[in-house]
């Protein structure tokens, strides 16, 4: 199966390794994966922002890298959702480039949708003896309805200890813009957070969004609290890899 590849803003300029981790899974799972070096910005910063033309703008950019795409996966639910959710809403009025949207649109996938969704891995060949505990990014699980996806990836890999988190609905206080906008509430957000994580006693906390693990293992880190965040991708990598080490 052919798959091109959305890297993301984060992935391609502060977690290139994730983006690579990604890479190399799709590629163990059989796909032959195209990276699009005209892919830009999915213009979620803008448009939360207030700025809808040059949300626009990006987003036509992005439609015409991936026109002939078959499927996308990116390493991110907030960058998924933001295609899928508000790509049609913004050429809403342009009926040519509405249907462009909405065909891009359907073929976007956040990393653990597509694996579970689309290729149907229940199993993966691969172990990571390590105690676990999974945060559900906002956007990922409101905005394209991802729940049980990542949960069965992590059930899927061998000798890995999945934890429940306390709360996990509950935002980490990331939120783009909001972060910087309202810093002293995102702090308080993300504080209790890391005190559920914390709770778990877990080796490891793992996410599907960059945004999300950037603000959580920033704040433990500032906080003194032994886990590390790990993105699912670069998890799943060390897994089926087998030797590398975790």
């Amino acid at each position: 199966m052919k798959v091109s590849f959305f890297s993301t803003c984060l992935g391609d300029q502060l977690y290139p390794e994730v983006a690579m981790s990604a890479i190399r899974v799709l590629e163990r799972l059989g796909c032959e994966v195209d990276l699009p070096a005209a892919q830009v910005c999915c213009g979620q910063p803008a448009l939360n922002s207030g700025y809808q033309d040059e949300a626009r703008t990006v987003a036509r950019r992005l439609i015409e890298t991936f026109a002939d795409a078959e499927h996308v996966v990116a390493p991110s639910g907030s960058c998924s959702g933001m295609i899928r959710h508000y790509f049609p809403q913004l050429f809403q009025h342009d009926a040519g480039l509405l249907r462009e949207a909405e065909s891009f649109a359907n073929r976007v996938f956040e990393l653990s949708q597509f694996l579970v969704q689309v290729l149907g891995v229940h199993q993966l060949d691969g172990s990571f003896p390590h105690k676990v505990t999974y945060h559900p990014s906002c956007h990922g699980a409101r905005l394209l309805g991802i729940r049980e996806e990542p949960l069965i990836l992590l059930r899927a890999i061998r000798d890995l200890e999945l934890v429940p988190l306390p709360k996990a609905d509950d935002c980490c206080g990331f939120g783009g813009t909001f972060a910087i906008k309202l810093a002293s509430i995102s702090a308080a957000i993300v504080d209790e957070k890391v005190a559920h994580i914390s709770e778990t006693n877990a080796h490891y906390v793992v996410g599907t969004d960059l945004g999300c693990l950037m603000n959580i293992t920033g704040r433990m880190q500032v906080k003194g609290v032994p886990v590390q965040g790990v993105h699912m991708a670069e998890l799943l990598d060390r897994a089926m890899s087998k030797g590398a080490p975790a």
